[in-house]
């Protein structure tokens, strides 16, 4: 046991220093590009060379997982950013106030929900694209594993630009609209998270499918809080500016994200536990609903 928590002490310890490294090289490039390049385009250029600086740990380790956190932890890097770009003295600070607290409060609590579950293990998903393309792993994890997602992780944070940085519209209706529907998905992943959390703790989970709670109404609560989330920045965003109406490219691909990658792999994952069908014929896919008898 010992043995065990020192171990992951150290995958901990090295993960740590993996991120304050990437945090370096984006303030870096960052920095850099700024007065050349769109705040945008020079935030881009941060980010991927963050991505890759973790895919580097990632490799050295032979653990893709290193790169999950990275979901949660970015867009607090950008929100940050794009605060201290001298174009953010113009914007509506009680509107930059309250988004900015919203992302910090998300992305924090999601990073420690992923500290408190992981046991440095690679991901069972990677696991299997490393055991069924081991020679193309590196392509695999670098492409579809990593900076996929942060591309569109990253069209996601496009809505906080206008927020944090260009947008000038008075605090207004639509504003309202999306602090409800923002608050709502952080609560919703939030308490789905802990419901899923317990049925791992007691043990249940090997042997039965969740259906109580959240997962009574839908087979995946936090992953609809998650979509919930990045739509209600996109209302922050138009609140903002209605030319940035073009930033709902980000909400829309994440959502192509869950519902046509992420929610058939786990569904198809679970397919093979006792009782699973019955609960997919019982209980809405993703749209709360009562459930059928």
């Amino acid at each position: 046991m010992n043995e065990e928590k020192s171990n992951l002490s150290k995958t901990f310890g090295i993960c740590l220093l993996a991120y304050a490294v990437a945090l370096g090289v984006a303030v870096a490039v960052g920095f850099v590009l700024l007065s050349r390049l769109h705040p945008i385009l020079a935030t881009f250029a941060a980010d991927v060379a963050a991505t890759l600086v973790i895919y580097v740990f990632g490799c050295i380790l032979r653990n893709a997982s290193l790169y999950d956190p990275y979901w949660s932890v970015a867009p607090i890097g950008i929100a940050v950013y794009w605060m201290l770009t001298p174009e953010s003295i113009s914007v509506m600070p009680l509107r930059q106030t309250v988004a900015f607290a919203l992302v910090l409060f998300w992305g924090l609590r999601l990073t420690y929900n992923w500290a408190r579950r992981w046991r440095g293990n690679e991901d069972w998903r990677y696991a299997d694209i490393r055991k069924q393309n081991p020679g193309l792993f590196w392509l695999a994890n670098l492409i579809g594993i990593e900076l996929m997602p942060t591309l569109l992780v990253f069209l996601g944070c496009l809505s906080l630009y206008p927020t944090l940085s260009a947008g000038s519209n008075p605090f207004g209706f639509l504003d309202g609209i999306a602090i409800v529907i923002t608050v709502s998905a952080i609560l919703m992943e939030t308490m789905a998270d802990e419901q899923l959390r317990e049925f791992v703790k007691s043990g249940e989970n090997t042997r039965k499918t969740l259906s109580s709670g959240l997962w009574a109404y839908t087979r995946h609560p936090n992953y609809l809080g998650e979509m919930g989330f990045w739509w209600g920045l996109y209302f922050f965003s138009i609140a903002a500016d209605l030319d940035y109406w073009w930033t709902i490219i980000g909400p829309v691909g994440i959502t192509f994200l869950f519902v046509f990658v992420s929610i058939p792999m786990i569904e198809k994952h679970l397919s093979k536990r006792s009782g699973y069908a019955e609960y997919q014929q019982r209980v809405s896919k993703l749209i709360p609903w009562f459930p059928k008898e």
